[in-house]
């Protein structure tokens, strides 16, 4: 498979584990949501601030058919990206879909240890307050995550090794 779509809730690894992935099988890495910023010249905040979700969306949505073009790629998605219009279904039949699959307390946990300060959402969310928060964010996402050809729910490391494996294997 020459292009693989990574989805998941914030805090699941997309960035991380897909920049690894593209260095082990000497792909490109995109990330959607950079690829964005870099094109309009303004952060993802600044557009919602600015435009808007639904405004947003449709760059995303042009964003996600733009970089399902280009071969050997791993693609790191925002985390709603899967959520709007067709993208999930475009995404997979355009490559290999893998949903990085965790609990809100698992994922509350890894976004208080990470960066969470730098996303606008959770800026003054933590503890029980975030975990609430994540969990009604994928109550209303994995409807959409669960469509996803793949998932996987381990260590960073051991997440890129078993789609490393996943991938050799097809």
């Amino acid at each position: 498979m020459n292009r693989i779509f990574l989805i998941g809730y914030m805090g699941s690894g997309k960035s991380t584990i897909g920049k690894l992935l593209a260095e082990k099988l000497g792909y490109s890495f995109i990330d959607m949501d950079t690829h964005i910023e870099e094109k309009h010249f303004k952060t993802v905040s600044q557009i919602f601030a600015e435009k808007g979700e639904t405004e947003f969306r449709l760059l995303e949505q042009q964003c996600l058919h733009e970089v399902a073009e280009f071969e050997n790629v791993v693609i790191s998605t925002g985390g709603g990206a899967p959520c709007f219009f067709d993208n999930m279904h475009y995404m997979n039949t355009h490559g290999l879909t893998i949903y990085l699959k965790f609990t809100a307390a698992e994922l509350a946990k890894r976004l208080e240890a990470s960066q969470a300060n730098k996303r606008p959402l959770l800026a003054n969310l933590k503890g029980r307050e975030l975990q609430q928060f994540i969990a009604h964010g994928l109550s209303k996402r994995e409807l959409f995550y669960k469509q996803a050809s793949h998932s996987f729910s381990g260590d960073v490391g051991e997440t890129v090794v078993g789609i490393y494996k996943l991938i050799s294997n097809q």
